[in-house]
């Protein structure tokens, strides 16, 4: 027995020789195509380990042109899978989508119409989802399929056609600090002795106040001491839409030693940058406003 993935195993009744169960092939542990193979069950929306016996066999769905199949995983007991680009990259960016919109796993799940255990599964591990479960994981994240899985990743933003019918709204405070989230990349807007600059950082939001880290002779740096604009966008370049956040407020060198230390503990990640940068920067918004663009019939 040999299938790659997006392949269907069926289960038959021995007695009657109707199908007893079906599923989806989404995981196969050896560069052959032979069992076992972690199947995503059609009547429960769960993965499990199957060793399959003589009363299964598999339906191939499409059989790949040669020269597409890639393996993924090397580790021991990890899956090897066949014919799968980028799988990995398609769960990091469902997780990075979810959170973005500020969503739980339960919620994603339940708008997608899927168990929650397998959204956990597409997230952690290197399995190349079905047409099916992107297309409603899109429609849940109010993405693309593209979009989740990476296409145009790579171009600038804002060569899509505009929306035949768009609608600008403008985002309550509750909406802007819900994608504003708790962490990410934006831009903050500051004056230099070169003039006015706007620079990417990681930051994060703490207590309501967004931080990021830097070094003390750094462009950033610059905001110490006076009022900036700090901005977040997300754009959907398939969709031709996006949204926009502006915080405008107050920016201070953080220097009391506890709340340098929280902030060093609950970071999320390195500055992008590298190099030393353990000064850490507090905007306090005063002024939260975002927009967002969307299709005129959508709330």
């Amino acid at each position: 027995m040999r299938a790659q993935l997006g392949d269907q195993l069926i289960v038959e009744s021995p007695s009657t020789g109707v199908t007893k169960r079906d599923g989806e092939i989404v995981g196969i542990h050896h560069s052959d195509g032979t069992p076992p193979y972690d199947v995503r069950w059609s009547d429960t929306d769960e993965v499990t380990l199957v060793y399959p016996g003589p009363d299964a066999h598999v339906r191939h769905i499409e059989h790949r042109p040669a020269g597409q199949e890639e393996q993924v995983g090397d580790s021991p007991g990890r899956p090897r899978l066949v014919g799968a680009p980028d799988s990995g990259g398609i769960g990091r960016r469902i997780a990075a989508e979810r959170r973005q919109q500020g969503l739980s796993r339960a919620e994603t799940a339940r708008r997608a119409r899927m168990a929650p255990d397998y959204l956990a599964y597409l997230e952690e591990r290197p399995v190349a989802p079905s047409l099916a479960s992107l297309i409603r994981l899109a429609s849940a994240l109010g993405t693309s399929v593209e979009g989740l899985r990476g296409g145009g990743a790579d171009l600038p933003p804002g060569q899509g056609q505009a929306l035949l019918h768009p609608q600008l709204r403008d985002l309550d405070p509750d909406e802007c600090r819900a994608r504003l989230s708790t962490h990410g990349v934006g831009r903050v807007a500051v004056s230099t002795p070169d003039g006015p600059a706007v620079l990417p950082v990681n930051y994060e939001v703490i207590d309501d106040a967004i931080a990021f880290r830097t070094a003390p002779d750094s462009a950033p740096a610059a905001a110490v001491g006076t009022e900036v604009a700090f901005e977040v966008d997300h754009v959907d370049e398939t969709m031709s839409q996006g949204w926009s956040v502006l915080a405008v407020g107050p920016a201070q060198v953080v220097t009391e030693p506890d709340t340098v230390r929280r902030l060093a503990e609950l970071a999320h990640s390195e500055p992008w940058a590298g190099g030393e940068r353990e000064m850490w920067v507090s905007i306090q918004p005063v002024r939260l406003t975002g927009r967002r663009i969307s299709p005129a019939d959508q709330e």
